[in-house]
């Protein structure tokens, strides 16, 4: 998933194993040697397996929570608002926070413990998190009864078909594509040849690919096993889309929706308005709570902005909290420091991993020396800065995030642990070599205010190299669109990435697969690699994780210091802080931020 815009956990796998430590930086490098006990702890959490959990687990009411009330106004400050809420769509960090409330899938997330630490995979709209007597070639789910959508309608299976099938449709194109590609037995963007149109010209697939006997069952099929399935299921791309209520393109804007709350009102760009779903019934759902009567989004809140507001504990603000707004750089160290702060301030690891895009769609960035020269110049320092020092983030090596299985603390190939300012020398005897001095470079960053400080500093750092840098803004509502566009006039850009859960094969194949090379899909430096494709589909088939991992960690090496089509930047940390007036505060390890679903107003 992306941040920033995109992703989030939305699994953890049980085949993680072994505890990784992050490395402590300073000035942006990495000196500590990760020795820091409470970072340990919450690299070695967030690799623990989850169990999948049977029909007992999956049974509502989700426990209450300590000290809740109902009742009462949460007002919601965010920087970006929602491009899409079609859950098809959905693939970003803060689209899938607010889904917590809207969207319902066959499986879910069950806090088990209340500090967000804990959990279990259980059947949310099914009554378990599925059964396989194969391997996990089939897989079988029974729909709770009493489900139903916001207009009252039954969910019965010609939905959940219909949800899978839509994946297919071409307008669908920037959520996860993993079962697509299960059902069809194929890597990258090749899946749709399956059901070019979807279901929208009255085809379907098969019954020996998804087969729905009677309206309360469905059942998966699969040519090679997919033991991960209930763990993909639980995905917001993957949350069920109504048959009778779906308008296709329109739904992105008005979705018929399944989770305890409804949008009443939804302005793109200012705000948003949800409000209670009476037709949310709180004895089937295990994960959610329904406390707050009305959620008010606010947009274009910038960090700064909505820390000070929070800060500040006044008016509406008392009450306030962000889903994924995070607190800004210049009042990071100093929430961390105040003892007063720590009873509504919550803070975690993320999966994500920053790296830069070289866009080799582009004839003069398919030279490996220019490519090598942007490795070497570009400084990391600015970026870190930007979002708070080391406090917010870490200088990265790769691109397999610390909190994933087959992460390496010591793969540093451009020296940004102990060059995090960059070598511009180097870099600039590379162009020279290569003949391109004085190159133009179109970078491309997310107009924000960190966006424009780092990208400022950065392009800076590249110049010093002898590239001449254009630096061009794109609007953060829509950052991750526009540069998952095929014919997008960036040469460089920023994006960061999380594993879906703890596994690279949830990383390395999404991002770097060169038959995912699609319209919207998340191959964004469009690399084509004979070698990492080939190498995708061999560990894909590797069934021991252990064995799988160590592979994984090979590729990453191999893009990064051979191909070089992205240059890692940093891995990230959240802190986010509420009003005093918030209850039910926690930071969730798999939505990775502040969990929505338990809030009340105190």
């Amino acid at each position: 998933m992306s941040r920033g815009g995109r992703h989030t956990y939305a699994a953890i796998s049980v085949l993680a194993a072994g505890a990784l430590v992050l490395t402590g930086c300073s000035e942006g490098g990495s000196k500590s040697g990760g020795n820091d006990k409470e970072q340990q702890e919450n690299a070695e959490r967030q690799q623990a397996a989850i169990k999948f959990g049977d029909e007992a687990a999956s049974k509502g009411p989700a426990a209450e929570v300590p000290g809740a009330k109902s009742g009462g106004t949460i007002s919601v400050l965010a920087r970006d608002s929602y491009a899409h809420l079609d859950p098809g769509q959905i693939y970003v960090q803060d689209e899938m926070a607010v889904s917590q409330l809207l969207h319902r899938g066959l499986t879910g997330y069950k806090s088990t413990s209340n500090d967000g630490s804990k959990h279990e995979v259980v059947g949310d709209l099914a009554t378990d998190s599925g059964t396989t007597t194969d391997g996990g070639k089939t897989w079988k789910y029974t729909l709770k009864d009493g489900i139903k959508f916001e207009d009252g309608s039954a969910i019965t299976s010609a939905d959940v078909r219909h949800t899978f099938e839509r994946q297919f449709a071409a307008f669908v194109n920037q959520g996860p594509p993993y079962i697509q590609q299960w059902l069809a037995d194929t890597p990258g963007a090749d899946y749709r040849k399956l059901l070019p149109d979807g279901p929208f010209k009255g085809k379907h697939l098969p019954d020996s690919i998804i087969e729905t006997p009677d309206d309360k069952t469905v059942v998966f099929k699969f040519k090679q096993p997919h033991a991960d399935l209930p763990y993909a299921l639980a995905m917001t791309g993957y949350a069920i889309v109504s048959e009778k209520g779906d308008t296709k393109e329109k739904y992105d804007k008005k979705p018929v929706v399944t989770g305890p709350y409804k949008i009443q009102e939804f302005k793109s760009g200012k705000s948003m308005v949800l409000v209670k779903n009476t037709n949310w019934d709180p004895a089937t759902d295990p994960l959610r709570h329904q406390y707050v009567d009305k959620f008010n989004i606010t947009f274009n809140q910038q960090y700064e902005d909505s820390t000070k507001a929070l800060l500040a504990d006044s008016g509406t603000d008392r009450t306030g909290v962000s889903f994924s707004n995070q607190v800004d750089a210049g009042n990071l160290s100093k929430v961390l420091s105040d003892p007063k702060m720590k009873s509504r301030t919550v803070s975690g690891f993320q999966p994500y991993v920053g790296q830069m895009n070289i866009n080799l769609a582009h004839p003069e960035m398919k030279d490996i020396k220019v490519r090598q020269a942007i490795a070497y110049a570009l400084p990391v320092t600015p970026f870190v800065r930007a979002y708070g020092g080391t406090d917010a983030m870490e200088v990265a090596g790769g691109i397999i995030s610390p909190t994933v299985t087959g992460y390496d603390p010591a793969f540093d190939p451009w020296g940004k642990k102990k060059k995090p300012a960059g070598d511009p020398a180097k870099a600039k005897a590379l162009l020279e070599e290569a003949g391109k001095t004085g190159l133009k470079l179109t970078f491309g960053y997310i107009n924000t205010p960190e966006g424009q400080q780092y990208s400022t500093a950065m392009a800076a750092g590249l110049e010093k190299a002898g590239f001449d840098v254009q630096r061009q803004e794109i609007p953060a509502e829509t950052y991750y669109d526009q540069v998952s566009k095929l014919d997008n006039n960036y040469d460089i850009f920023h994006t960061a990435w999380g594993a879906d859960w703890p596994s690279a094969s949830t990383v390395i194949p999404p991002l770097y697969d060169g038959r995912a090379i699609a319209e919207g899909a998340q191959n964004y430096s469009q690399v084509n690699d004979s070698k990492a494709n080939s190498e995708i589909d061999r560990i894909n088939k590797i069934t021991d994780p252990a064995k799988a991992s160590a592979e994984w960690g090979k590729l990453n090496e191999y893009l990064v210091k051979d191909v070089v089509n992205v240059v890692p930047t940093a891995y990230y940390k959240q802190t986010q802080i509420a009003g005093t007036k918030v209850g039910g505060l926690v930071y969730d390890d798999i939505i990775a931020g502040v969990d929505p679903r338990r809030l009340y107003v105190k």
